[in-house]
């Protein structure tokens, strides 16, 4: 059936938000903001936690295609709080200073708590609250009010670590330090799961209207059959790889603009405040004059900006072109990041059939969970310094370009 065109009630799309990012704090956002801290307090190289990385994309991959048709069947509510609650008992382990190979399966873990029960639900619910004509804006407002809780988690942790954390402090207070910020996060994505799975539920009819009644191969071979679905694949593998060199910018910080501890980690929460900035002006931008328009337009704009940090122009001396740059690749990263599932709408894809479809579209698009970060690693240390961040960006340069062809392909076969 059709889209219903009903509006659903705003706390659903806020409980969306909270649910969103809350899933994904442990696993990646504590990385993100203090990968400095996580390398020194674990004593992980960067390629190992690049291998960690690994290990969740591979669980991940699977979780997805097997976990997409649920969502299609069964309620987002009870699907996402389950996943929230068993991802939060993973924070409990990372805080007992676990080795790397207990790290290893703890991701491992995480990446079939985060992505099995949750990621099609949450797609889906959130194109079924922003109906025909506003999946700019639903998504747009999901990826941008994930990043402002993102950016909230960070600066809390920051924070946190800041009021124990001295230029004197050792290893072990350090440690002491960053189990708190752990312990606190943990406990914060247990709370939002118990609140999605009481206070977040769909209109019943829009439920029922929009669920199959079982699961089958056929809806797979149904959702193969549509181009836009093969394209989208594309869009999504390459603005993730993208997504996932956001996480170096601290350590970019440290090591090539020689920033401290705290103020690098603030470098990676300044870069979270800009997420949901980006996220919400183009998602409304983009249902007025074309979500596919700002896709490209996205990643122009991260080709240029992985241009100027590939061509080895900055330095600590230049502390506002950092900064400018950042802003360039950040807007272009995160503007693509906020889109490309709205353009679900125009690609024809059935409403009834979202979940199998994020599924199965997930499967090559979020592979970059796989490889990127080992990738990332091996380049920074096998080329310490300024020179592996630029071979960092040269990568980055090289998907943006092919996620740029591809979105002028899906443009093409939509005629938007």
């Amino acid at each position: 059936m059709g889209q219903s065109a009903k509006r659903q009630p705003w706390h659903l799309i806020t409980l969306l938000i909270l649910a969103g990012e809350a899933v994904f704090i442990l696993p990646f956002v504590l990385a993100r903001v203090f990968r400095p801290t996580v390398l020194e307090v674990f004593q992980l190289t960067n390629l190992q936690l690049g291998t960690c990385f690994s290990i969740y994309g591979i669980v991940a991959l699977v979780s997805y295609l097997i976990g997409g048709p649920l969502a299609d069947r069964y309620p987002a509510n009870k699907l996402m709080g389950i996943s929230l609650i068993l991802t939060a008992l993973g924070g409990l382990w990372m805080a007992s200073s676990p080795t790397y190979l207990e790290l290893k399966i703890l991701y491992g873990y995480w990446g079939f708590t985060t992505i099995f029960l949750f990621w099609a639900a949450m797609i889906k619910a959130t194109r079924q609250w922003g109906g025909i004509n506003s999946q700019g804006r639903a998504y747009g407002l999901l990826d941008g009010g994930r990043g402002l809780v993102g950016a909230a988690f960070g600066s809390l942790g920051v924070f946190i670590l800041g009021l124990t954390i001295t230029a004197d402090t050792g290893p072990a207070e350090q440690a002491m330090a960053f189990r708190q910020v752990i312990y606190s996060s943990s406990t914060l994505v247990a709370l939002i799961g118990l609140i999605v799975w009481f206070g977040m539920r769909l209109k019943d009819q829009e439920d029922n209207e929009n669920a199959v009644n079982k699961i089958s191969w056929s809806q797979f071979r149904q959702v193969m059959r549509i181009p836009s679905v093969w394209y989208l694949m594309v869009i999504i593998l390459c603005a993730y790889v993208g997504y996932k060199i956001t996480d170096i910018f601290s350590l970019y910080a440290r090591e090539v603009m020689l920033y401290d501890e705290i103020d690098s980690a603030q470098v990676g929460t300044i870069l979270l405040y800009m997420r949901p900035i980006v996220g919400i002006a183009i998602g409304f931008l983009a249902d007025r004059s074309g979500v596919i328009n700002w896709l490209i337009a996205g990643f122009v704009l991260t080709l240029i900006g992985a241009f100027i940090f590939a061509s080895g122009v900055l330095d600590p001396s230049l502390p506002a072109f950092f900064f400018s740059s950042v802003l360039i690749i950040a807007t272009g990263v995160y503007g693509v990041r906020a889109l490309y599932f709205a353009t679900m709408q125009d690609g024809m894809i059935p409403l009834a059939l979202t979940g199998t479809a994020v599924g199965l579209i997930s499967l090559v698009g979020y592979t970059p969970d796989i490889f990127a970060g080992p990738a990332m690693g091996y380049l920074l240390d096998a080329s310490p310094g300024e020179a592996g961040h630029q071979d960092v960006f040269w990568m980055l340069m090289a998907f943006a370009g092919v996620g740029l062809i591809a979105s002028i392909g899906l443009k093409r076969i939509t005629r938007t």
